[in-house]
């Protein structure tokens, strides 16, 4: 057999297992086709020598915020996803957001497939944000998306009053998601206990960028991630929490996994690597601290870092995403928004931050590969389970995207070898179009030397994105499965039969 694209003296990667050195992988057509030694090349065989680095799947960034009308300052598709792909993350998932007033989701498809059509350098989808979950939408137009459109997960906020959804709402969707075996994902923080803080706040003029961080207690994530849990409970619907921050919200997915509850959780490297202490002032600009608003908000306590990398590393944990959702901060309609006449406003600062590009190697250079084995945070088959198996999985690309066998795109992170690839991130590396990185001068241990999309090199570090902003594909993706857990339980306290009298 001919192949296109043979990689070679590299160590294989995938969510079980790291494979014997030695193993060369075999593409055609965009597609691995062969795993084995000795592979026969012609003059028209490409040949990338790892040069004994590891090579993992592409990343799979499952909740990125690219080209939305309530960040006109973010990036776009193609700034989004060619950080992307100099960052190792050949698919994304990016958000097609309903508004309130929408009464259908044709519209809003149909403009977000325009805004993305011919302008990404890597592979994509999207999810719904559902605002206005009429029972049209719920009966009529989901399985519709979810059959023939290829979207099979959907977003929903208990938070933000132009975005929020009641609990009888959220049992509305669970319920039809569930018969349609689309994901649920949810930010779960209490609207009304944050409300509360904010008043108070503002109304003794405590409004600096830092009270974010005050206003957004754990225990407000606390609450809602246990209410959260509880509705899915009721609907036996699998769920997953989006961006999760506080070690006590987590060890209420915990339980409910011990229990096998088909409970998700997902968090994100802002959470593991930056404190509250980013919000405050810096001495050359008293504004500063905007750049790091995000919501949740960076926690105060360097336990509250170390509770989430155990959750990390003992599984707890089924995805952990970029959440790409950055405004500029030195612009008038960016994090800027937060100062009115010269006076900070925290809650009128957006909310996000860039990181779609530097979420792989973060989280690499606490892998073995990176780190004496006392000192690693994670094995190198976790890595690949959170970065790329498991979000393929949840969100019905499994046997296309994730992994590294046969039959699956050829979608590779080629990395450096040994400690040749380690940096210090900066912005002036970055390939995203915003104005700063909220993880300036953290050292990693390693950047992709390449990324490959479907068998193509759209990423090299000698030569940068080389791919084509025209290469990326829509994927029309499939059921979802339930990564951990199960469907089929019985709420604590109600009898086998009870489900069959109000349903």
């Amino acid at each position: 057999m001919e192949f296109d694209l043979i990689v070679k003296n590299g160590v294989i990667v995938t969510a079980s297992e790291v494979l014997p050195e030695g193993l060369e992988i075999g593409v055609k057509d965009g597609k691995i086709t062969c795993i084995g030694t000795g592979l026969p090349s012609t003059h028209n065989t490409k040949i990338i020598d790892a040069e004994g680095a590891y090579i993992t799947p592409g990343g799979v960034d499952s909740h990125v915020h690219l080209a939305q009308a309530n960040s006109p300052t973010g990036d776009g598709w193609e700034t989004g996803s060619r950080s992307a792909i100099a960052g190792g993350t050949t698919t994304i998932i990016a958000f097609a957001s309903q508004e309130r007033e929408d009464t259908s989701l044709y519209p809003v498809l149909k403009d977000y497939h325009a805004t993305a059509k011919d302008q990404s350098y890597c592979d994509y989808g999207f999810h719904f944000i559902l605002t206005n979950p009429t029972p049209e939408i719920l009966h009529d137009e989901l399985p519709v998306m979810a059959e023939k459109e290829g979207i099979t997960s959907v977003k929903l906020y208990m938070t933000y009053d132009a975005l929020k959804v009641n609990d009888r709402e959220v049992l509305n969707i669970l319920f039809a998601c569930k018969a349609l075996g689309m994901t649920t994902m949810i930010h779960a923080e209490s609207h009304d206990m944050i409300a509360f803080i904010i008043d108070g706040l503002e109304r003794n003029k405590y409004t600096e960028p830092y009270f974010h961080a005050i206003a957004r207690p754990r225990i407000a994530e606390d609450e809602a991630s246990y209410r959260a849990i509880s509705l899915a409970e009721l609907a036996d619907a699998p769920m997953l929490i989006v961006h999760m921050s506080s070690d006590v919200a987590v060890n209420h997915v915990r339980d409910a996994q011990t229990r096998l509850l088909p409970i998700h959780a997902e968090t994100c490297p802002h959470y593991l690597f930056l404190l509250s202490e980013k919000l405050k002032a810096e001495p050359h600009d008293h504004f500063s601290g905007a750049k790091h608003v995000c919501s949740p908000p960076l926690r105060h306590d360097p336990k509250d870092l170390e509770g989430l990398w155990q959750s990390i590393a003992n599984g707890t944990f089924t995805t952990f995403s970029s959440d790409h959702a950055p405004s500029k901060y030195d612009h008038t309609g960016g994090k800027k928004l937060g100062l009115v006449d010269g006076i900070p406003r925290f809650a009128n600062i957006p909310n996000g931050l860039p990181g779609i590009e530097t979420r792989m190697a973060l989280l690499f250079g606490q892998t073995p590969a990176c780190q004496p084995l006392e000192k690693a945070r994670l094995s190198l088959p976790r890595f690949v389970q959170l970065t790329a198996t498991n979000p393929a999985k949840l969100y019905g690309l499994s046997g296309v995207k994730g992994s590294i066998a046969p039959g699956y795109d050829a979608d590779l992170v080629i990395w450096h070898p040994k400690a040749a690839g380690a940096c210090t991130i900066s912005q002036s590396m970055l390939h995203h179009d915003m104005d700063y990185t909220p993880f300036e001068g953290v050292e990693v241990g390693n950047w992709p030397r390449f990324t490959v999309l479907r068998g193509q090199v759209a990423w090299s570090q000698a030569e940068g994105v080389v791919g084509s902003l025209q290469a990326g594909k829509f994927l029309m993706r499939g059921r979802g499965e339930v990564v951990g857990g199960r469907v089929g339980g019985v709420p604590r306290g109600m009898g086998v039969e009870e489900r069959a009298y109000w349903l």
